[in-house]
């Protein structure tokens, strides 16, 4: 493959993802070809033709460098992102969040795309992965043609639609008093914590259940699930004890006085660490505020704090850690790279943050320098080798499922310091430092 500086880079996909790295390659003084099906092809989702259109929510996540998401803002600083600039330039009041004006943000985003003189935007679908170096950032609403390309070129087994997902929630907002530590029957490493409802409970969980706000449905969603991955919502409509005899099976419990509950809620490790849980069975369409109202009137959970919450929605991605290197490398094709949700990375700033790291290595391939390898000890560094399926981070899941940042993706720390806040602000530290150290050594 020719490596010369001159050499054009291809970019499938004008959102979050394909902007931060056509951006990206072109700050490296690299030309870009940006492809756009919009507004010749429609999605069902989006509403404008302009580029990075935020279509759910229009939060960035909070900006404190001692939560995840402001730790990955402050290494995005120091990466030079010019979707965070343009981000903060439409912000909104929100807080300690960064919020933005979708209108701003994403007519600044196209306005900056269009004007910039090495990159060529093309209105117009891609239905195969192209040749020479290419970024695939098509996003989870890929078109049909597309995505039968991609299939065939990652196999059967590795490209996935999801349809429902559980919310995840952090061990330490967890009341571990009301909790149980064991496994049905006592079989095995006893790994999950199990909160026991008598019959009163249930039942009055059962009806705020039924009764719960949902997410409206999309008009791409026909409203059928699969039988497999119901809503839990769904499941109680079937009837009053249609949870105890399925998810909230008490089976294989016993209480302290050796008694069967009449209802019990699993909770199963989401990482080695043990430091985040997910709701066994509780895959849902509630809103997320119903969701912390209903799920918190489970004993145990009643100040929990939600790392992900439950959503049901299509989504197209790939088995990442089977298929990609940390440095967004597809194995069998280093030409070939892939960010955004498509790559399995969750969320807006995952999308610009790994957006970024596939123009700036593609943009390296292309001078012939080696792909840069971020240090774990950062976020970005620790998200791309959980895609990448290295780091210390580990699902206990069997299906690698998209993965967003979180304290739980960076090594320990040791010593490890006494209260959340001050180990949250030494990863933080040691996460800035490395990632200044590897800058600074970069030629």
């Amino acid at each position: 493959m020719d490596k010369t500086p001159s050499q054009r880079i291809t970019v499938v996909g004008g959102g979050l993802a394909g902007c931060a790295a056509a951006l990206e390659a072109a700050k490296r003084r690299i030309r870009v070809k940006l492809y756009e099906m919009r507004p010749k092809k429609r999605t069902p989702a989006h509403t404008t033709d302009q580029l990075a259109e935020l279509i759910c929510s229009n939060s960035l996540g909070s900006l404190r460098p001692t939560r995840a998401q402001g730790l990955l803002k402050e290494e995005l600083r120091l990466l030079d992102c010019e979707l965070l600039k343009i981000a903060q330039e439409c912000s909104v009041p929100a807080g300690t969040a960064l919020t933005v004006d979708r209108e701003c943000f994403a007519s600044k985003v196209t306005q900056r795309i269009e004007e910039h003189p090495l990159i060529d935007l093309i209105r117009e679908e891609v239905t195969e992965i192209p040749r020479g170096l290419t970024i695939l950032a098509s996003g989870p609403l890929t078109s049909e043609a597309l995505t039968r390309s991609i299939k065939e070129f990652c196999g059967e087994d590795f490209l996935y639609f999801y349809d429902a997902v559980a919310p995840i929630v952090s061990r330490d907002s967890l009341d571990l008093s009301k909790l149980v530590q064991a496994s049905r029957y006592d079989a095995g490493e006893a790994g999950f914590l199990n909160s026991f409802m008598d019959k009163d409970k249930y039942l009055k969980f059962h009806n705020e259940l039924i009764s719960a706000q949902q997410h409206p449905l999309h008009d791409f969603e026909d409203g059928s699930f699969f039988e497999g991955c119901l809503p839990i919502e769904e499941i109680a409509r079937r009837g009053e004890r249609s949870l105890a005899f399925g998810p909230l099976r008490p089976t294989g419990f016993r209480d302290a006085e050796g008694r069967r509950p009449y209802a019990v809620v699993q909770l199963r490790p989401e990482d080695k660490a043990t430091t985040m849980y997910n709701l066994v069975g509780f895959q849902t369409n509630l809103r997320n505020s119903e969701q912390e109202r209903v799920f918190r009137m489970i004993p145990g959970l009643e100040s929990t704090g939600f790392l992900r919450y439950g959503r049901m929605h299509r989504n197209t991605y790939i088995e990442a850690p089977r298929l990609i290197q940390p440095t967004l490398q597809f194995r069998k094709r280093p030409d070939l790279f892939i960010c955004g949700q498509l790559s399995g990375a969750e969320g807006y700033l995952s999308a610009i943050a790994t957006g970024l790291v596939a123009g700036l290595n593609a943009s390296r391939l292309s001078e012939g320098k080696p792909p840069l390898l971020l240090p774990p000890q950062t976020m970005l560094g620790a998200l791309l080798a959980r895609l990448a399926g290295q780091g210390s981070y580990a699902s206990l899941m069997d299906r690698f499922t998209p993965t967003k940042p979180i304290f739980a993706l960076l090594p320990s720390l040791d010593p490890l310091p006494k209260g959340k806040e001050a180990r949250r602000k030494a990863y933080a530290e040691r996460s800035l430092s490395a990632l200044k150290k590897l800058l600074d050594s970069l030629d």
